[in-house]
């Protein structure tokens, strides 16, 4: 019981440190340093390249050369010292360069985090989902604290995310011996996604799965990039605090998953999911902080639908389809897809649509036709939507009794 006590605490720490800063980063670069659309959704997608860059690393370093505990003790300690020198930048180039380099510090930590907490558990299936819900738990009062001292449109986020990161490097030292299990195996990059987890795309409904879940988080990047900039300027209040309704849906709705798979099934499980994205768009497009408040709360409340309903189920296909012994590698190849090149992308072109609406007005004060942006990303949802209904065809329904992925999603937000 006291080893899942201090699974669960890392877990918290690791995804309150992610929760402090990103969540409010487009507020601070636009409001506060006047960044462009496209500079925001550049220094977002820092992410989606430590995404695409973690499976090398992790690969390499903790499973070849040093323990695990370690390496999230190194990593974390120089994140830490990263965000610290970022908060206090205010031209692009270099606060770019830092948040990039913490990026690669940071995102192979939530593979490392997983894996570390596998080998100490005995059964996976049943242990590891109490423990990792705690990692929901401090996404949300990272949240919470910061849009309750009012600090969105401030560079302190990044000093209490860097504050948590140095308490997570000491405490990851008293984690669990957790040594690497291939020093004497040679790295080879085909080792990350083998040749039989390739041949996966050969089995059109697989292929097809790929590619929507590719394009589906190109439109998913307007969300985590803009969102709280767009609640702040819409008057929102406490938009920080307010996002982590998403959140707690996210919670909500992982209970609904096996009542919704036996009725639903695979593909309209996941079409619910990019459904309530096109929906959540539309919602924000016509809402506001008055008379329409509830079409904000109820965009925000999506994200549970969004989320679980697409990237949890796609997982569990995925799951079904890979190999027994090369689940983890499938698994890590649809992550690089989706919250690597997919995300980096949807970096590129909702940076891209911001700026075209964004208006300058007399005094210089910045503001965005944020109706206009909404409906873009509404209509690249909706449009992938329609393509996956019409093409992805799953030859066998879930059964009720499938289990569960073995490997987490990079990040659950």
């Amino acid at each position: 019981m006291l080893l899942k006590a201090r699974l669960a605490s890392m877990m918290f720490l690791e995804y309150f440190v992610w929760g402090a800063w990103y969540v409010t980063l487009g507020t601070w670069l636009g409001e506060s340093l006047r960044f462009s659309g496209a500079q925001i959704g550049l220094v977002a997608g820092t992410t989606a390249v430590g995404a695409i860059v973690s499976p090398f690393l992790v690969g390499i370093i903790a499973d070849r050369l040093f323990a695990t505990e370690k390496v999230l003790a190194a990593v974390h300690f120089l994140g830490g010292i990263l965000l610290v020198v970022a908060s206090f930048r205010s031209s692009f180039g270099p606060l770019y360069i830092l948040v990039l380099l913490y990026a690669l510090c940071y995102m192979p930590t939530l593979a490392l985090t997983n894996s570390l907490a596998f080998r100490q558990m005995t059964d996976p299936k049943t242990e590891f989902g109490p423990i990792r819900v705690l990692g929901t738990g401090g996404w949300i009062v990272a949240g919470l604290l910061i849009g309750t001292l009012r600090l969105e449109a401030t560079s302190v986020p990044l000093r209490v995310a860097a504050g948590a990161s140095f308490f997570l490097a000491l405490y990851s030292l008293s984690l669990p011996h957790t040594p690497p299990l291939m020093q004497s195996v040679k790295f080879r990059v085909s080792d990350l996604f083998p040749v039989e987890v390739r041949r996966l795309f050969r089995e059109p409904s697989f292929a097809i799965f790929a590619l929507a879940s590719f394009l589906i988080c190109i439109p998913l990047q307007f969300y985590y990039a803009f969102t709280n900039l767009y609640l702040n300027e819409a008057g929102v209040k406490n938009a920080a605090g307010k996002m982590t309704g998403g959140q707690m849906s996210e919670l909500f709705c992982m209970l609904l998953i096996p009542w919704f798979f036996r009725r639903l099934g695979v593909k309209y499980m996941l079409i619910a999911g990019m459904s309530a994205w096109a929906l959540r768009y539309v919602l924000f497009a016509y809402g506001n902080s008055g008379s329409a408040m509830w079409m904000l709360w109820l965009g925000i409340l999506l994200h549970g639908i969004c989320y679980d309903f697409f990237f949890v189920t796609g997982q569990i296909y995925v799951d079904r389809k890979a190999p027994i012994a090369l689940r983890a590698a499938a698994q890590g190849m649809i992550t690089l897809i989706t919250y690597g090149a997919g995300m980096l992308v949807g970096s590129w072109l909702s940076g891209y649509v911001v700026d075209q609406y964004t208006i300058t007005g007399a005094n210089g004060s910045i503001s965005h036709a944020w109706r206009s942006i909404w409906i873009v990303s509404a209509t690249c949802s909706a449009v992938v939507l329609v393509l996956f209904f019409f093409t992805f065809k799953d030859s066998d329904r879930m059964s009720t009794t499938t289990r569960q992925p073995e490997s987490e999603p990079v990040g659950t937000v």
